[in-house]
């Protein structure tokens, strides 16, 4: 009987030493679950994202963390399919217990997160989805942009380009929602800004397509004083080169979002599209401030090349956790969403305030145009750069909430 009742207390006391393990390895940490695309072309954007928020990591676990608990994070590769992305998020979320989500560059899969989120009441930080309907008409409590989206990039190309002569225009790009979303914010906007202006045509090519050379010589023969080039992902590069070697670069002027990130003109090297302007939220090498070039060293330091533009909105995301659960002063998803709204960090672009009335993160958007710079000799790089401001091109507050659904 003695044998049974010690077998009994021993039991127990493995029991309870285990749970406590278990429970106290959980209490020391907070858990991130990032969803994101690691493999295919987008894979570039996605590691850049990734290297960022590391780089924050890296340095506040060095420091002890945050609250004197440290961070862990968990990668899943959903190959930019939506379904297989959902049910990772899923995975994420009911099995590994995480306290934040983040992710994607893919829109279908960031929305279909953004739901799960809203249901699960999980704080869920976008990283690279450029839909406005993230924090627009499908914006929710839980869910935060960290990205400029097409309302916000539209916009900012609309301020800009309505300083400049160009009245007649032509639309082209990609036959999917990025495109179109783009093309009709900086159209809309531009109409808005300048009355005057012109729409001549819009031509639109399938999603693949790699053959531009007949929609070029289209465009080229009307004669239009500019083009909005309407591109994204792997579309960018190749419509970048098409116009180079057509001529049409030579003939008429370009705008294409990104076009002027390091991401584009990096792989471009030397051959780049001299002439087009672009937008892009970060640049490596603008501002030339001590906060900029600290960034930059850091990351080349860390990880052998210049930082794009992606790196800056997972960098930004670190940011976000470090002074919400600070500002928070526990680890608890509710108080954090609350200290997030409103909340302004410290960024290589200067202070960034995250709105409260839409939880879009407020980005400055650098307008420039590709040309040579003596400086870097293995690509081309903007120049003639523009900071547009958030509070000149950002929706306001009104025109997004009535966009809301929920």
């Amino acid at each position: 009987m003695k044998k049974v009742i010690y077998l009994f207390v021993f039991m127990v006391g493995f029991l309870g030493v285990s749970l406590f393990s278990s429970s106290s390895y959980g209490a020391n940490t907070i858990k991130i679950g990032i969803v994101d695309t690691y493999s295919g072309p987008p894979a570039t954007m996605s590691q850049d994202v990734l290297d960022g928020f590391k780089m924050v990591v890296n340095e506040i676990n060095a420091k002890g963390g945050i609250l004197g608990k440290k961070i862990e994070f968990v990668t899943r590769d959903e190959k930019f399919k939506p379904d297989v992305g959902l049910a990772m998020a899923k995975e994420l979320v009911l099995k590994e217990n995480v306290d934040i989500l983040m992710g994607t560059i893919s829109s279908s899969t960031a929305l279909a997160v953004s739901d799960f989120a809203r249901k699960e009441k999980i704080p869920f930080l976008v990283t690279n989805s450029r839909t406005e309907k993230i924090t627009g008409e499908k914006g929710h409590r839980y869910v935060f942009g960290i990205a400029e989206n097409t309302a916000m990039a539209g916009r900012a190309a609309a301020f800009a380009l309505s300083k400049k002569p160009f009245m007649k225009y032509w639309i082209a790009g990609d036959d999917y929602e990025y495109g179109h979303s783009i093309a009709e914010n900086v159209w809309n906007n531009l109409k808005a800004l300048k009355p005057g202006v012109q729409l001549m045509e819009q031509t639109w090519w399938k999603v693949g397509e790699s053959d531009f050379t007949p929609y070029i010589t289209q465009i080229m023969s009307a004669k239009p004083d500019f083009l909005i080039a309407a591109t994204g992902g792997a579309t960018m590069v190749t419509f970048a080169k098409a116009a180079k070697a057509t001529g049409l670069v030579a003939r008429i002027p370009i705008y294409q979002h990104t076009v002027i990130d390091y991401g584009v003109l990096g792989p471009l090297g030397a051959d780049g599209p001299e002439g087009v302007y672009g937008t892009a939220p970060y640049l490596f090498y603008y501002p030339e401030t001590p906060a900029n070039k600290a960034y930059v060293n850091e990351f080349r330091k860390t990880y052998g090349r210049y930082p794009q533009m992606f790196a800056l909105f997972g960098y930004s995301a670190g940011r976000l956790i470090e002074k919400g659960f600070q500002k928070a002063g526990a680890v608890d998803k509710e108080k954090f969403i609350n200290a997030l709204e409103g909340l302004v960090i410290d960024s290589p672009v200067g202070k960034l305030q995250m709105r409260a009335c839409d939880h879009q993160l407020q980005l400055p958007m650098m307008f420039g145009v590709v040309k040579k710079s003596p400086k870097f000799k293995d690509f081309l790089v903007a120049s003639d750069i523009v900071m547009v401001p958030s509070k000149d091109y950002m929706p306001t507050c009104e025109e997004v909430l009535k966009t809301r659904k929920n």
